[in-house]
C-alpha cells in the first residue's frame, strides 16, 4: 500500500470510528450503558455489528473510549477559556455562554452517569471522577485571577469553581428551552453567583 493509500485509509478509520461514538452517546445518553446494544449502536450509525467490532471489541470499550474523549474536549473547552483576553469576568462570561449555546446534554449525562452509575467498573468510576475534578483547574484559575481582582467573591476557587460547572451541567441536564423569555438573561444571571457586590 503506497504512503497516500495508507494515510487515506488511517482517515477512513478515524472518521469511522468518530461516526460509531457519535451514534453511540446518542444511543447511550438515553438508555444507559446497560440498556444499550451493540446491534443499537450499529443501526444509529448505519453500519453493520460485524463493523462495529472492527473499532471496538466491546460496548464497555466504546463507553469508555466515549468517556476520555468527551473530558479531554472539555479540557480543553475550559483551557481555551483560560486563554481568552480580557478580564476575568469577560473569560467566565465567554466560558457560560458558549456551555448554555452548544447543549451538549448527551455528553453531560453520560459523563455524569460514568461518576455515578452502579453499572460502571469502579476503576473506570474513579478514573472520571478524578479527571473531572482536575478539569476544574481551569475555571478554578479564572476564579483567583477574578478575586486577585476584586471581581469575584472570596472562597476556596476549587470549591466555586465545582458549584459553577455544577450550575452549567444541571442547565445542560434539564435541557434548556430555546425560548427568548427565559434564556436571555441565563449567563448574566450565573454569573451573579461569582460577582462581588458592589456598594
Amino acid at each position: 500500500m503506497s504512503p497516500r493509500n495508507r494515510v487515506r485509509d488511517q482517515q477512513l478509520r478515524e472518521e469511522r470510528s468518530r461516526q460509531i461514538l457519535d451514534s453511540a452517546l446518542t444511543v447511550i445518553a438515553r438508555r444507559g450503558l446497560a440498556g444499550t446494544k451493540v446491534s443499537d449502536i450499529a443501526q444509529t450509525a448505519g453500519v453493520s455489528v460485524g463493523n462495529v467490532y472492527k473499532y471496538f471489541v466491546s460496548k464497555e470499550e466504546i463507553f469508555e473510549a466515549l468517556v476520555h474523549r468527551g473530558q479531554k474536549e472539555y479540557r480543553e473547552f475550559a483551557e481555551e477559556a483560560l486563554r481568552q483576553p480580557g478580564t476575568p469576568s469577560d473569560k467566565l462570561m465567554w466560558y457560560t455562554e458558549r456551555w448554555i449555546a452548544m447543549r451538549e446534554w448527551a455528553i453531560t449525562i453520560l459523563l455524569q452517569y460514568a461518576r455515578t452509575s452502579e453499572a460502571v467498573p469502579e476503576r473506570l468510576k474513579k478514573a472520571v471522577s478524578a479527571k473531572f475534578i482536575d478539569n476544574l483547574r481551569p475555571i478554578a484559575a479564572i476564579i483567583e485571577e477574578g478575586q486577585l481582582a476584586g471581581e469575584f467573591v472570596s472562597g476556596d476557587a476549587m470549591e466555586l469553581a465545582l458549584i459553577y460547572v455544577s450550575l452549567m451541567e444541571g442547565l445542560t441536564l434539564h435541557d434548556i428551552p430555546d425560548t427568548p423569555e427565559l434564556t436571555a438573561g441565563i449567563a448574566e444571571n450565573s454569573m451573579r453567583l461569582l460577582l462581588r457586590k458592589t456598594e
